[in-house]
């Protein structure tokens, strides 16, 4: 019996008051688990787990983190026991080799990054989980070649599902009343749009040469948000089709891009 391949997404997860809200990016996240082919795990990237050097989480039981401050207590009061996976943990640091892949037991688990938009996906949390983190030292091509490496566990039924926001400026962020998106908010959205199928050399995608864009780094002031995007980027085959499944700024500069792959 040949396995399904399974898809790989990036989800812009945007604020953890989507865990509590029925908005559009809610239905879609909760529409894509309920079409999409099922899983019988998930390899997780999470803008929330920044870290020197690269690790995975490999407990049995992942812990819930509630790594936000000043939410109403019901999103605190909110768990996701998605049993983990120490097979598909180790499985990952032969995959990965030689980069070292630091077998993470106790310290880490399931952030908001990856817990908040797979509640609205897979709310029984009855499906295998391990989390990668994004290593911080590393260039954007770098996190792109691992995404390849990545691409080939979804033949053997393992969705990839990368968590962040392509434009992540708190700081410009308009918290309360006007909601009208930066231009260059606006204009770096459009930007990752257009590039998203470029099959040129990946020392040249425009991709990952983000930061060239004019509003690059004003849409980006940090890149561990950013950067899952490349991991799913470079899951593709070049061939598969590319769709949005989410779109849209909110707060003038918090996009909630996600794209779909297969």
């Amino acid at each position: 019996m040949t396995t399904q391949r399974m898809p790989a997404l990036f989800l812009g997860h945007g604020s953890p008051m989507n865990v509590l809200e029925d908005n559009q990016y809610t239905q879609a996240w909760r529409h894509l688990g309920e079409t999409l082919p099922r899983p019988k795990a998930i390899v997780v990237v999470s803008a929330h787990w920044f870290t020197k050097g690269t690790g995975v989480t490999a407990m049995e039981t992942p812990k819930t983190i509630h790594d936000f401050g000043g939410f109403p207590q019901a999103l605190y009061d909110t768990h996701y026991p998605a049993p983990g996976s120490p097979e598909l943990a180790q499985q990952l640091v032969d995959l990965l080799a030689p980069v070292p892949v630091m077998q993470d037991k106790e310290a880490w688990g399931f952030d908001h990054g990856s817990w908040g938009v797979l509640i609205k996906m897979y709310p029984n949390a009855d499906i295998p989980m391990v989390q990668l983190s994004i290593d911080s030292t590393k260039p954007a091509a770098w996190h792109f070649e691992i995404g390849r490496k990545l691409a080939t566990l979804r033949d053997q039924g393992i969705m990839l599902i990368a968590s962040g926001n392509v434009v992540h400026n708190l700081r410009t962020a308009r918290w309360h009343g006007e909601n009208t998106p930066y231009p260059w908010a606006e204009s770096f959205n459009q930007y990752v749009k257009d590039n998203l199928t470029w099959l040129g050399p990946v020392a040249e995608h425009p991709l990952v040469n983000y930061l060239q864009h004019e509003g690059g780094s004003l849409s980006n002031p940090t890149a561990d948000h950013y950067l899952p995007l490349l991991y799913v980027l470079g899951a593709w085959d070049g061939k598969e089709p590319i769709t949005l499944p989410t779109d849209g700024i909110e707060m003038g500069s918090l996009s909630m891009l996600s794209v779909q792959i297969g």
